[in-house]
């Protein structure tokens, strides 16, 4: 758990280009989910949460485009890049129209699409390690030097807001959220056990909240 792996989805029709850039992606160390068609995509995108969407446009059963905006109406915000031959401006405009991050034209260099794949993921690629406890946020595990570390679900979703806020403090309010009882004592309480089960030092911030020093 030194460093996030991106997760990304490829909607693309043709096998070659698809596991050509499936292969160098993993290479690059990125995790990537291969659907051949719209409704593919779909499915994957319900079934799992992913940090990127690569999208080509002109694929069976549901065009990228399509896809795109179903997901957008799901309320989906993953950042998405469109892949297609068709980039003139009106193609562009629905695309963009539709909620695609950027647009990338067939053929392309495997090196342009990596730069704007780590443009695109740059926040989430860096580490969220904070005295030898990360946060795994596909599924909102937090280990502890690698282990994976067994906690109240309260005292978790705190502990993942402390850390993903790190070194700065996050607003008692956002951290009441997390309670069943939403009041000062509660949320008291539940740092107290943090402290204990963590052994860091959490510290009130007056007229803020707490953040782990």
């Amino acid at each position: 758990m030194e460093s996030y792996l991106i997760k990304i989805l490829l909607l693309e029709d043709d096998p070659n280009l698809a596991k050509s850039l499936v292969k160098y992606l993993q290479r690059h160390d990125y995790i990537v989910d291969w659907a051949k068609h719209g409704e593919e995509a779909i499915d994957l995108s319900y079934d799992h949460n992913y940090d990127l969407y690569l999208f080509d446009v002109n694929v069976p059963l549901m065009n990228g485009i399509d896809v795109l905006t179903a997901l957008r109406q799901a309320e989906d915000r993953t950042p998405t890049i469109i892949i297609s031959a068709q980039i003139d401006l009106d193609s562009m405009s629905k695309g963009f129209d539709a909620g695609a991050d950027d647009y990338v034209k067939k053929p392309f260099d495997p090196e342009e699409l990596l730069l704007r794949i780590k443009s695109k993921t740059m926040l989430l690629q860096k580490s969220l390690t904070v005295h030898g406890y990360s946060v795994d946020t596909h599924n909102n595990d937090i280990y502890h030097n690698n282990t994976l570390c067994g906690m109240g679900e309260v005292q978790k979703n705190i502990f993942i807001q402390l850390l993903t806020a790190y070194p700065n403090p996050v607003a008692k309010e956002l951290l009441m959220e997390s309670l069943v009882t939403q009041n000062d004592g509660a949320l008291r309480v539940n740092i107290v056990k943090l402290k204990k089960e963590t052994a860091l030092d959490i510290q009130a911030v007056r007229g803020v909240g707490y953040k782990i020093l």
